[in-house]
This record gives C-alpha cells, sequence and structure tokens, in this order.
C-alpha cells in the first residue's frame, strides 16, 4: 500500500468516524451524564466494538446485512431499542453522578453499552465490508492491506471517540449545580433516543 493510498483512506476514516452517528451520539451521551470518568471505557468499549463489527463483516455478515432486508432490519431494530432504552434511562436518572471518578461496576456497563452500540450498527458492519476494497491494491499481499487499514481505522475510531468523550465530559466538570448536572441528564437522554431514532431509520 502506498503512503497516498494509505492517507486517503485515513482521511477518509477521519470524516466517517468523526461524523455524527449513533456511537458518536452514545459517547456524547454517556459522557455528558458520567462526566471525564467514561472516557476510558466508552473509548474501549467503541474498538472493541469496531473489531467485532470488522470480524464479523469479513466472516460474511456484512455481504448478508447488504443483501437480506429481514437481518438488516433485526439489527436495525435491536440497535434501536438499546439506544432508546439507554437514553429513557439516562432522561430518568436523578443520581448525582461523581464526574471526577466511578467505581468498576459503573465503568463496565458504560463499556459493555459502548460496545453493543457500536457492534450492532449494521450500517457499520457494511462499511467495513465495502469500504476496505476500495484501497486495496490486488498486486499486493491483501491480508498486509487489510491489517493496515484494520489498525489505521481503530486509531482514528479511538481519537473520534476521545474527542467527543472529552469535551463532553469536560463540560459536565465544570458546570456542577444539581440543576444543570439534572439537565445534562436530560440532554444525554435526548442525544441517547436521537441516536435510536437515527439507527431506526438506517435503509438498507
Amino acid at each position: 500500500m502506498s503512503i497516498e493510498v494509505w492517507l486517503s483512506f485515513v482521511l477518509a476514516s477521519t470524516i466517517l468516524c468523526f461524523s455524527p452517528g449513533p456511537t458518536v451520539f452514545m459517547v456524547m451521551g454517556q459522557s455528558l451524564t458520567q462526566g471525564k470518568a467514561s472516557v476510558i471505557p466508552l473509548v474501549t468499549g467503541v474498538l472493541c466494538g469496531d473489531v467485532i463489527a470488522m470480524s464479523v463483516s469479513f466472516a460474511g455478515l456484512g455481504a448478508l446485512l447488504a443483501t437480506s432486508a429481514v437481518f438488516f432490519n433485526i439489527f436495525k431494530w435491536v440497535a434501536a431499542g438499546y439506544l432508546m432504552y439507554l437514553g429513557v434511562k439516562a432522561w430518568r436518572s436523578k443520581q448525582k453522578v461523581d464526574t471526577s471518578l466511578a467505581d468498576k461496576t459503573q465503568q463496565g456497563k458504560m463499556f459493555k453499552q459502548a460496545l453493543v452500540v457500536t457492534a450492532l450498527n449494521p450500517k457499520g458492519i457494511i462499511f467495513f465490508i465495502a469500504f476496505f476494497p476500495l484501497f486495496i491494491n490486488t498486486q499486493q499481499p491483501v491480508s498486509a492491506q487489510i491489517l493496515t487499514m484494520a489498525v489505521s481505522f481503530l486509531m482514528v475510531s479511538a481519537f473520534s471517540a476521545s474527542c467527543y468523550s472529552i469535551f463532553s465530559g469536560y463540560l459536565r466538570s465544570k458546570i456542577n449545580s444539581p440543576q444543570c448536572q439534572q439537565g445534562f441528564n436530560k440532554l444525554s437522554g435526548s442525544m441517547l433516543m436521537g441516536a435510536g431514532v437515527v439507527t431506526a431509520t438506517l435503509h438498507k
């Protein structure tokens, strides 16, 4: 893979990762609720979700979702329903969260939520099987090129999730009044429910 092709791939991946979507809304929503303690579990969860999406895509599920409306809609509605559930839960939350520290149980929940939302995004699964081949040179070893692109995409994805999470967590930590924090809970819930709506309106 030439440096020009790699840079083009990284640029395209950056645009895609920073574009608002279910994962971005989920990361921002959870960071607004949990504060800066959410950065590591959310970013780790997004990365693991991307790895799962890549793996199942290359294993053939991406092609199945691209051709089967039934399977695509199953994935879509499961992901949308999960996001709506998280949104309603955040909206109704009245507990003041310590933004400087989160226990292992809470961190585990944030990790799981980020992983599930990212891995269940049907557009993400189809994306990998449709996007990667555009940058592959069949005259060179394919496995090495796929590995290079996979690692590069994961780095871009981690950077994107970190930026959104750090910004949202910083905003939450600077406004400590109970009224504002309750407002952040509702904003977080609205963003998560919005992500659910976005996912539900996806078309194959």
